[in-house]
């Protein structure tokens, strides 16, 4: 049976759940505070941090690494994702992340859409991550692009 690392096809994602995986440190998820960016550098233009706000259920972007706003031509830092004014992307992601926290384990996705008249793709790891460890608060996410963008 495969584990969700085993399907990871980046190395820099394969890297990034291996560091969440150690900061569980035997916990179903790390918290927040466990986190040290500097520990996880390697990625952090690639990396999106989420903040799972309860009843109703929704998402506020914390953080958007300068590698995704510089390919998606917007930064959603500090909106929430029903703000979005890209109805496809905000529709996507609510879907992805609503199952990533009701999954309450990582999840991996290959993701595509298109914008600019080119199709993007890209693999995401969705990583939960828990202050109190039950509920997950927030969601760590890191994405690779893959090559090349395709004009449709």
């Amino acid at each position: 049976m495969s584990t969700v690392r085993d399907r990871i096809q980046s190395d820099m994602l394969r890297r990034f759940y291996d560091y969440w995986d150690r900061k569980r440190a035997g916990r179903a998820f790390p918290a927040r505070r466990d986190l040290d960016p500097i520990e996880f550098r390697f990625a952090l233009g690639h990396v999106v941090l989420v903040d799972v706000v309860p009843d109703p259920l929704r998402f506020h972007f914390r953080l958007v690494g300068t590698e995704i706003v510089r390919r998606e031509g917007f930064d959603p830092t500090g909106q929430y994702l029903d703000q979005l004014q890209f109805t496809e992307i905000r529709d996507m992601l609510d879907g992805a992340y609503r199952a990533a926290v009701a999954a309450a384990t990582p999840v991996h996705n290959i993701r595509q859409r298109v914008l600019d008249g080119r199709m993007r793709r890209y693999e995401a790891l969705d990583l939960p991550l828990s202050a109190d460890g039950r509920t997950i608060d927030m969601l760590l996410i890191g994405m690779s692009f893959i090559e090349p963008d395709i004009t449709r």
